[in-house]
């Protein structure tokens, strides 16, 4: 007879499944490393450049489309069933095909400043990307909403594994043209068909929940950070930076962003702890947890600056190229804004759990504000430098004002619905 004390069978659950994601999202960013590492060294900077840029949109695109997709069909199927997001299927799909088109058209009109080239491969890439990542988060999305999240590690580590044997072959047979890397990269998307169930919503239950307005809500903020963090090698495109900074921009953030990777796998555990204090309405352990992230951030944020200045450059060189160049200062800002990237993660959870998830919009649009201005007065300087500190200085203002938001609106406890 087991003398178990009750709920140990699902904590231990829960600990396996958070410990999975964990685990899935160290190697799906370990495989990411390969993957760019693989390119770069292949194709040289100046050629890797093209993919650089379009790996950088699948970030953007995973921010807009599979994480606010997967957080969708999660929650409606939970509080409506399969039915509603099955009944909603066909409106998402219009306003994903809107969005491959536009995200294409404008791809093709600036195909030369962001890919270096005139032809229509990467534009097309472009859309493809767009939709790719669309089906992921549905495929996702319906994997959360059964709790197989053993199965959501695999897609989850499937994705970028698929890339990287794509990659691996097409390095080893010497191609030399960055077109079937863009086309690799595109690839990974597929790994949906290994689960094809995920994909399949049975009608039934009841049909609630406004799709488009829930999407377009958690997209914004999501997407207005992605362009914080990983929106460097595109300003850099667009302003002027040659081909080769370009690829070393996109290495030092593809690099430095680890802790933000791993940060991503483990955070949902802290949502529902948070959840748990604001249902009980002392939100007395929240402003702990502030002063916790604060001073935790800024500690860290110098700590990282000063070892990225130190190691970043030759660390850099070692993993992706001794061809790829990388200043110190230039690395110790970077490092350091991804640390408190991870910051802005943790108090993007408890100000979304508190219902406050307007208020994250408001905080990006403010570090982009004020990053815009640094940017245009350091106008003169080296463009890797500018791009730096615009990053910076977005991520701390945004850091700022999440920070402040975790203990105000004391009164508005309760979570905004999720339909």
């Amino acid at each position: 007879m087991s003398t178990a004390p009750p709920g140990t069978g699902t904590r231990r659950a829960r600990k396996r499944d958070t410990s999975a994601l964990a685990v899935a999202s160290a190697l799906t960013g370990l495989l990411a490393y390969v993957v760019f590492a693989v390119t770069t060294r292949t194709l040289g900077p100046s050629d890797a450049a093209p993919v650089s840029v379009l790996w950088t949109y699948w970030s953007f695109a995973g921010a807009a489309l599979t994480f606010p997709i997967q957080h969708w069909v999660t929650s409606t199927v939970a509080l409506h069933g399969e039915g509603s997001v099955r009944a909603a299927g066909r409106r998402v799909a219009l306003v994903v095909a809107g969005v491959c088109v536009v995200a294409g058209l404008l791809a093709y009109a600036g195909r030369e400043l962001l890919f270096h080239r005139d032809d229509l491969w990467f534009p097309m890439m472009v859309v493809l990307v767009t939709a790719g990542s669309a089906v992921v988060g549905l495929s996702r999305g319906g994997l959360a909403a059964h709790e197989r999240f053993l199965a959501l590690g695999v897609n989850l580590v499937g994705e970028n594994a698929l890339r990287c044997v794509l990659i691996g072959g097409l390095a080893l047979a010497g191609v030399d043209s960055p077109v079937p890397y863009g086309l690799a990269l595109v690839a990974g998307s597929l790994i949906v068909v290994v689960q094809p169930r995920a994909l399949v919503f049975h009608a039934g239950g009841s049909t609630g929940g406004n799709a488009l307005h829930f999407l377009t809500g958690s997209g914004v903020a999501q997407l207005l950070a992605q362009v914080v963090l990983t929106g460097g090698p595109v300003l850099l495109a667009l302003t002027g930076g040659s081909a080769a900074q370009v690829t070393a921009m996109f290495a030092a953030l593809a690099l430095f962003r680890a802790p933000y990777l791993l940060a991503l796998g483990v955070v949902s555990q802290l949502n529902g702890v948070v959840a748990r204090v604001v249902a009980r309405g002392d939100l007395s352990p929240l402003r702990r947890l502030r002063t916790l992230i604060g001073v935790g951030t800024v500690v860290a944020a110098a700590l990282a600056g000063a070892v990225c200045t130190l190691l970043g450059p030759p660390v850099l060189r070692l993993v992706f190229g001794p061809d790829l160049s990388f200043g110190r200062l230039e690395a110790g800002v970077v490092g350091a804004a991804c640390v408190v990237a991870v910051g802005n993660l943790v108090c993007t959870v408890t100000v979304m759990v508190r219902g406050r998830s307007p208020r994250l919009v408001v905080a990006w649009v403010a570090g982009l504000a004020v990053a815009a201005i640094a940017f245009v007065a350091l106008l003169g300087i080296d463009p890797t430098d500018r791009a730096s500190v615009a990053f910076l200085v977005a991520e701390v203002v945004a850091f700022a004002v999440l920070l402040r938001e975790q203990t105000l609106g004391a009164g508005s406890t309760a979570p905004e619905p999720r339909t």
